[in-house]
């Protein structure tokens, strides 16, 4: 093999494989991190939406009963008065703000006002003899779309194949796909979309449309900026090893021994030089230019071991991405290697009211103390980035703050940085605060996912544990307590006529009455207790490590501070009093079934015995199957 043969492997080897393979891993790395960006801001909007939907439901619902329960409505209805009925139902829409009403009886249609696509309907069974069903919905199709959208996304509705409220191509309104990426207008969107039956059945399709073109420019970009780059490099490297070879191949003889130690990875060789000729500037080049390439491979080792470690930066960044302590300290750590900084730390508000806690720290900030406090407190005054020098310290510090959070607002907290000799530019300033805006986002979806968890198992009308938590508690509870060898107690409580309440005052009324028992529960309670909405107006209080003694007295406390509650009427007649009657059980065995059984009968024995009092289990739940 001649000398420029193994002159051109050589440069191949060293620095054309690695450069490719470098720019294949940053391309994907690019692409990845914008994509990521894009779905999840995507599934954040889709997720808001689907939950905007159910809570429109909801509501729809809860007035769907109030028409089907109300008594001229009903008796317009058993009369047979149609123009009564209708007369009434338009009375009561107008009073409830509902954008349609629609009545069946036997699959027969009595009658149906308002705006046609009107859209997250909620139904009610007509009662009485009458029978029927009631539908109604706050809400049309464009309202809804105009409620829910934001910069850069649309929502699109579509009912039974035909488009309520946005645009969008014929192909894709017949068969709406459940996940897509469109183009629209010279625009690109990602597609999210969920069904749910609505008014007669039919099937509403609720699309969410959210704009990636940017987020795909910028990937491009960087992909396009990376090549760019890497082409330019190689170019550049094969002209200069070209050249050199062309001027090194008359001397073969001369430098043989040298190339061939060089080609073999020996880049501490130099070639002989003799005289002041040509070839001993050849030669003095030469050398130069091995010395060049050591230090160019060098770096090339130290950017392959920068790359590895923000590639595990990464791993980890998704490993952590719900984890507030590691998410700060990956944030601050990501905020002292892009300015090369030798220490800094994270700083967050816990609570609205509360003081900036240290929550995060990297590196060894003895002795830039004052100048990262300088540097905080110069950040919250002004709501920016801000850097400053306190004697040979330097330090920057950017706001972490909240969504639609201005200079103003109240900071979520603060990532500072700090180094010894020159100062931070403006365009490390730059990027430390967006970083520090980075993290924030990253934060807020860790509030997010807090709050939708606590959401999940929290009834929404009294703010106690649903009865899905209550079942998982208990039995949770029950197995610790044959672990341990301690009694679990229970209280069962119903509100005694509470139906009397809804039906003399109205069920706002009645929503009133079982706010403020659920208060007088959680209140009654003791920390290690999980007071929950049994169902309707029955509530339940698990009571870990109690016996049934215990559980009575807790019962009793409860029964007595709902008694002396004085509820105010909504319509400013007065006070109503309401009381409770209450079963108590315990048992050991970790049977929950039989427990709340025998909660249960003990409280059925309450009622029976004149309500407004608390009742204990005839025999231990476990003797009770």
């Amino acid at each position: 093999m001649s000398f420029r043969a193994r002159l051109t492997l050589f440069f191949v080897l060293i620095v054309v494989v690695p450069m490719i393979a470098l720019g294949v891993v940053v391309v994907r790395l690019i692409s990845q991190s914008e994509k990521g960006k894009a779905s999840a801001r995507g599934g954040a909007y889709a997720t808001a939406t689907v939950n905007a939907y159910r809570r429109i439901a909801a509501r729809d619902s809860r007035h769907a009963r109030i028409l089907a329960r109300d008594p001229v409505l009903v008796g317009a209805l058993q009369n047979g008065d149609a123009i009564a009925a209708r007369n009434r139902a338009g009375a009561l829409a107008h009073q409830l703000g509902l954008a349609r009403v629609r009545l069946v009886r036997a699959h027969h249609e009595l009658l149906d006002l308002g705006d046609a696509t009107a859209v997250a309907a909620g139904a009610a069974r007509i009662h009485g003899t009458v029978g029927g069903l009631v539908e109604v919905s706050t809400i049309s199709a464009a309202r809804f779309a105009q409620a829910t959208g934001a910069p850069g996304v649309r929502i699109v509705v579509v009912r039974d194949g035909a488009l309520l409220a946005g645009s969008l191509p014929s192909a894709l309104v017949r068969a709406l796909p459940q996940h897509a990426t469109l183009t629209l207008g010279g625009t690109e969107y990602t597609l999210a979309s969920f069904h749910a039956a609505d008014f007669d059945g039919s099937d509403d399709a609720i699309a969410v449309l959210t704009d990636t073109s940017g987020t795909t420019a910028s990937a491009n970009r960087g992909r396009w900026i990376a090549v760019a780059l890497l082409a330019g490099f190689l170019v550049l490297a094969f002209l200069g090893a070209l050249l050199i070879s062309r001027q090194l191949h008359g001397q073969l003889e001369r430098f043989l021994v040298a190339a061939k130690r060089i080609g073999s990875g020996d880049f501490s060789t130099t070639v002989p030089i003799e005289g002041d000729d040509e070839f001993a500037a050849l030669g003095r080049e030469f050398n130069k230019m091995s010395g060049e390439l050591e230090q160019r491979i060098a770096e090339l080792a130290q950017e392959r071991i920068r790359l590895r470690e923000s590639i595990q930066r990464i791993g980890a960044t998704f490993a952590a991405n719900l984890d507030r302590s590691a998410l700060l300290e990956i944030g601050t750590q990501a905020a002292v290697d892009a300015v090369e900084a030798s220490c800094g730390r994270a700083t967050v508000r816990m609570a609205e009211d509360g003081d900036l806690l240290e929550c995060a720290r990297v590196g060894d900030i003895a002795g830039a103390e004052a100048a990262i406090a300088a540097a905080e407190a110069q950040a919250r005054a002004q709501g920016v980035a801000v850097a400053t020098s306190h004697g040979a310290v330097s330090a920057l510090a950017a706001p972490i703050a909240r969504e639609g959070e201005g200079e103003d607002g109240i900071l979520h907290g603060l990532v500072a940085v700090a180094r010894a000799g020159a100062p931070f530019g403006e365009e490390e300033r730059e990027l430390v605060a967006s970083l520090a805006r980075q993290t924030g986002i990253s934060l807020e979806n860790v509030e997010l996912h807090d709050q939708v968890k606590l959401q999940a198992v929290t009834d929404e009308l009294t703010g106690l544990f649903n009865f899905g938590r209550f079942q998982e508690v208990v039995t949770n509870e029950s197995a610790a307590a044959v672990r341990f060898g301690q009694p679990l107690g229970l209280v069962l409580l119903d509100i005694d006529d509470f139906k009397q309440v809804n039906d003399t005052y109205g069920h706002p009324q009645g929503d009133v009455v079982l706010r403020e028992v659920a208060r007088i529960l959680r209140e009654s309670s003791r920390e290690i207790d999980e007071p929950a909405r049994y169902g309707g107006e029955e509530m339940a209080v698990a009571l870990p490590q109690t016996d049934l003694e215990g559980a009575y007295v807790i019962a009793e406390r409860i029964r007595v501070a709902v008694d002396a509650l004085r509820i105010p009427r909504l319509d400013g007649g007065g006070t109503i009093g309401v009381t409770v009657s209450c079963g108590v059980a315990a048992a050991e065995d970790g049977d929950k079934v039989a427990l709340i059984a025998a909660a249960d009968a003990a409280l059925y024995r309450a009622k029976r015995a004149g309500k407004n009092r608390t009742e204990r289990a005839a025999e231990p739940a476990s003797a009770a199957r």
